[in-house]
């Protein structure tokens, strides 16, 4: 964990003794981290027309801001507070989204101030993003070792986002449509949306045309997610960076797609299989199965328009599991899937432990050749604090992708880079679980990393473990 999170983390300890889970303290403190930041910004949020105080007493038109939340103590630091939820969680648009069925759950005065206090340490928005992301990790890796839901559902590593931004190339601008939309189907706290748009700032150098930038801040990201948390975590970031994406709250796969269609789609559809029960009934899916993720790979060919591009992290069992075939197979005579990158070892450790890939693919056309980089074999496990994934994994495969979004590039066979013409998916039945570089170090054949490297890397990660813990310790003496 860094500073920032051991600080939170620390607080949330003593937030235990009021009956606050890790799950209930991580929502408060988004709540509170968006009034700071929005002061930071100068966003000005709506004003309580009308309320009574806890003394009973009539207040009109109150300010809703952080400065006003530190005037505040006692009894009406959190009844200004139960307020505030209250009353934006009733606003029209991205306001009332972002505060949907927010309640107060820090209900003693003393804490909520110094929490409020903590907070106010900090200067947020000058933070660098992955700090604060690699904050939220923490905590989130935390409330799942106490029973919640993990944090391996809602975040994707960075640099892997990163890297498939870069490849796809998420630009409204280089279009002759007067609309392009970007999306992500399960989009967590919005890590690909956040990612593309830093993209695109970055490339333009913050420099929009006025009659382009309402298009840019309403009417290009979209995503769906499941879960209310998370939603509520991409929404705020997102509008924080001045965007104001669409996020729909619902399932997915389970539910009838919406009538938008996308130019680019960025996903990485959760891993496992909890409540897939039971094969959707939707009429575009032609395939019918209970995998997830390729009932996700068949929602992303239903919304995606003619001429789109995608990038879809899918786990190696969907490359060859029983219906995976019959799904490429449709996928291959409808789009172009001209690339996929097999991700390395522990990609997403400590999350999942789940071998996953990136596939690359054009709608409109049909796949004459797979090529396939191979960023697995003989490439040492990673782990979370030895050997992180970084941006250095993928430089050779950016290189040997391309500079072309649809893989349209003269592309030349290495050690790790391989073309396979469709015949020879055919022949296979449409499974591409294709290896052919052979493991010589660190892992079995079997794939399986070796038993001596898998205890070395459990005594440094305890090592670490109690390095935090007595941090923690240490914060809750001084306190």
């Amino acid at each position: 964990m860094n500073n920032l999170a051991n600080k939170l983390w620390g607080f949330c300890n003593t937030l235990r003794h009021d009956g606050v889970d890790y799950g209930d303290y991580i929502e408060q403190l988004t709540y509170l981290l968006f009034f700071k930041m929005a002061e930071e910004k100068d966003i000005d949020l709506p004003s309580i027309e009308s309320y009574k105080d806890a003394d009973d007493n009539e207040i009109e038109n109150k300010e809703v801001s952080w400065v006003e939340l530190k005037k505040q103590s006692g009894v009406e630091l959190t009844h200004l507070y139960g307020e505030v939820l209250r009353h934006l969680r009733k606003q029209e648009g991205i306001i009332g989204d972002m505060y949907f069925q927010a309640m107060p759950r820090l209900n003693n005065p003393t804490n909520l101030k110094k929490l409020i206090a903590l907070i106010d340490e900090e200067d947020w928005t000058s933070i660098d993003v992955d700090v604060k992301g690699e904050a939220f990790e923490a905590l989130l890796e935390k409330s799942a070792s106490e029973g919640k839901k993990g944090a391996g559902q809602y975040f994707t590593p960075r640099p892997l986002i990163k890297s498939m931004v870069r490849l796809t190339q998420p630009d409204p601008f280089n279009t002759t449509e007067k609309e392009f939309k970007v999306y992500d189907p399960s989009c967590g706290t919005g890590g690909f949306l956040v990612s593309a748009y830093e993209w695109l700032f970055e490339q333009k150098k913050g420099a929009f045309k006025r009659e382009e930038i309402p298009r840019i801040k309403k009417e290009t990201y979209y995503g769906q997610e499941l879960v209310p948390r998370p939603r509520r975590l991409a929404l705020m970031n997102m509008y924080l960076h001045n965007i104001e994406p669409i996020i729909y709250l619902g399932d997915t796969i389970y539910e009838e797609p919406k009538s938008e269609r996308f130019d680019v789609v960025l996903a990485n559809p959760p891993f496992g299989t909890k409540g897939a029960n039971n094969a959707p009934a939707r009429q575009d899916f032609t395939i019918e199965t209970t995998n997830k993720q390729l009932n996700f790979l068949q929602h992303i060919l239903t919304v995606l328009k003619p001429g789109g591009r995608a990038a879809v992290v899918l786990p190696d069992n969907c490359l060859f599991e029983d219906k995976a075939g019959d799904v490429f197979k449709i996928l291959m005579q409808d789009c172009n899937l001209h690339t996929i990158l097999r991700l390395p070892n522990g990609t997403f450790v400590p999350y999942a432990n789940a071998k996953a890939n990136v596939i690359f693919f054009q709608k409109g056309m049909p796949t004459e050749n797979v090529w396939i980089y191979d960023n697995r074999t003989n490439i040492p496990s990673l782990t979370k604090k030895d050997r992180p994934l970084s941006e250095e994994h993928f430089v050779d495969f950016e290189k040997s992708f391309g500079k072309d979004v649809f893989g349209n590039n003269k592309r030349k066979e290495s050690s790790r880079f391989k073309s396979f013409n469709i015949s020879e998916i055919k022949e296979r039945n449409y499974k591409l679980d294709i290896t052919w570089l052979k493991e010589e170090n660190g892992e079995s054949e079997n794939g399986f990393t070796e038993p001596s490297e898998i205890i070395s890397q459990a005594t440094t990660e305890l090592k670490d473990v109690i390095k935090d813990l007595n941090k923690i310790l240490k914060l809750i003496g001084d306190e």
